[in-house]
């Protein structure tokens, strides 16, 4: 065990939000001390004072004396060796761009549920592209697992991605333990893309749960959205051995679908109950992740990948081209099957 944490060495938290916190709290059982990166000191100052995360998780009480805080991500980068990126995608771009240090050596470890806007890449392969992270030391953070049942010590389970599974194996050493399990994969890509998918999907399920639809036509959806999944992940990132039954795909589309956790779900509920796109956006105290998910999926699918995916055209017309929640349902209730 003491060899494994010597090789990932101090480990940084970047990010401040809930699925941060959730993962600073299980790095903590296993590490001496983190770094923590937040993008406000103010945050961090509050933080310091009530011993807890004063805007999420707000209930889970940390040993301060234990991390080492900064608003400066050059200072984390330069403080640790195992960066743990875990921001909303929107504002992942604004951190990374902001980095100076080499980083090209380090372990990254991505939370992040979302696609680069703009660049419509994953986190993996922009942490490649632009600070030169090797390959086989870019790993990835799968679900099925809601930050606030991991706070509420709820038996959990963790999908960690990464082509060297010596080095999944040591991270998931960090942070499993209690009631937190671990399952290590080697497909990176997959897990990331499928994250992503998995919101779209949810913020589906949601409008079909806000307009009353049942739980049959829930059902139906949710069947034919893993099918969809499996279709994109496999033509933008061929894996002979995929099982897109596996916890990271399926388990993930599941309680991201249903569970009253979902931010994406609730989204999708409130556009479902007659809330106007930017009328839900700004009663959503948290980032949905499947907003920006939508618009970027259905680019690179439109440019490259080119399967057919008629919940992600029927979401993006809700989202984006202002297309009635209704109308757009009921246009593809015809093709599942």
């Amino acid at each position: 065990m003491e060899t494994e944490k010597y090789q990932l060495g101090k480990v940084a938290v970047i990010g401040g939000g809930s699925w941060a916190t959730a993962l600073a709290k299980l790095l903590m059982r296993n590490c001496d001390r983190i770094v923590w990166y937040m993008h406000r000191q103010d945050r961090i100052d509050d933080f310091i004072r009530f011993r807890h995360n004063p805007v999420y998780l707000s209930d889970v009480a940390f040993d301060i004396e234990r991390i080492d805080f900064t608003s400066d991500i050059n200072e984390a980068c330069r403080e640790a060796d195992t960066l743990v990126v875990a921001v909303p995608s929107p504002y992942f771009k604004g951190i990374a761009d902001g980095i100076t240090e080499d980083i090209s050596g380090k372990f990254i470890v991505s939370a992040v549920k979302g696609i680069v806007p703009d660049d419509n890449m994953i986190v993996t392969d922009y942490f490649a592209s632009k600070f030169g992270c090797k390959d086989e030391r870019l790993m990835v953070i799968g679900g099925p697992c809601h930050a606030e049942e991991v706070a509420l010590e709820r038996l959990s389970y963790l999908t960690i991605g990464c082509h060297n599974t010596g080095y999944s194996r040591q991270f998931a050493s960090l942070i499993a333990g209690g009631r937190l399990k671990t399952i290590i994969s080697s497909d990176v890509a997959g897990i990331e893309y499928g994250a992503v998918l998995k919101n779209v999907y949810a913020i589906a399920g949601g409008i079909v749960n806000g307009m009353k639809a049942g739980d049959n036509f829930m059902a139906m959806l949710v069947c034919n959205a893993i099918r969809e999944m499996r279709r994109f992940v496999d033509a933008i990132s061929p894996m002979p051995d995929r099982d897109i039954d596996r916890s990271a795909y399926l388990g993930d589309l599941l309680v991201t679908a249903y569970s009253k956790f979902s931010r994406n779900h609730n989204f999708g509920s409130m556009i479902g109950k007659g809330y106007s796109v930017k009328a839900a956006m700004m009663e959503m105290a948290m980032v949905a992740e499947g907003y920006y998910g939508t618009k970027c999926i259905y680019e690179i699918n439109e440019s490259t990948v080119k399967v057919e995916m008629p919940i992600l055209n029927c979401i993006y017309s809700i989202l984006y081209n202002g297309a009635s929640a209704r109308l757009a349902i009921d246009r593809i209730t015809d093709t599942f099957s």
